[in-house]
């Protein structure tokens, strides 16, 4: 059997992974952007351990036999960034200096970014998702460091547009699949 008929075997991951990733995002932004308080967290919570964390190492784990090393980085990775977060909120949010958090925001920022310019052969849907991605982090980042609410504010509302590029994509990839054509266009690749 070819790599292409094993490949043709599995579905395709990346809606689900897109749509753990975008649902997550979408509750913690809405709380960043200021639309509700951090007593809404704890739904954040248990939405980043089952679904945004969870479902995307799912899902990364379901691109390996595909072959698809950014996507099994990708999904692997930020499952393990909300396993990270909801870990953190939970147990260290009051051990941790602010400006520590900033550093950790930050580093996913360079991932986010590298992870981005993997993405600049690809369709122009993951382009605009990971380079709206970095943004957010590095918005949220310098929000902790300087301590300045519209830095984390904005980082909100650009995580909320994170969000929404993503259920796209995930809407997309279904949506196309099911109809076997091109229903919501994603931009051709480069």
């Amino acid at each position: 059997m070819s790599n292409e008929q094993a490949v043709a075997r599995f579905s395709n991951p990346a809606p689900l992974g897109l749509a753990g990733f975008a649902l997550t995002t979408w509750l913690l932004s809405m709380i960043n952007a200021g639309w509700f308080t951090g007593d809404a967290m704890n739904m954040v919570l248990a939405v980043a351990m089952a679904y945004g964390g969870t479902a995307q190492i799912i899902a990364g784990i379901m691109e390996l036999p595909r072959g698809n090393t950014f996507g099994t980085t990708a999904f692997v990775s930020y499952g393990a960034f909300w396993w990270s977060f909801a870990l953190f909120v939970l147990f260290l949010h009051d051990k941790v200096p602010g400006a520590f958090v900033g550093w950790y925001l930050f580093m996913w920022g360079v991932f986010t970014f590298y992870m981005w310019l993997g993405t600049l052969r690809a369709a122009r849907a993951l382009q605009l998702i990971f380079l709206a991605l970095w943004i957010t982090f590095f918005l949220l980042a310098a929000g902790e460091w300087t301590g300045m609410a519209g830095l984390h504010t904005a980082g909100g509302y650009v995580g909320l547009l994170t969000a929404l590029l993503a259920f796209y994509l995930s809407a997309a990839e279904i949506i196309n699949d099911g109809h076997k054509r091109v229903v919501l266009p994603v931009g051709a690749p480069s």
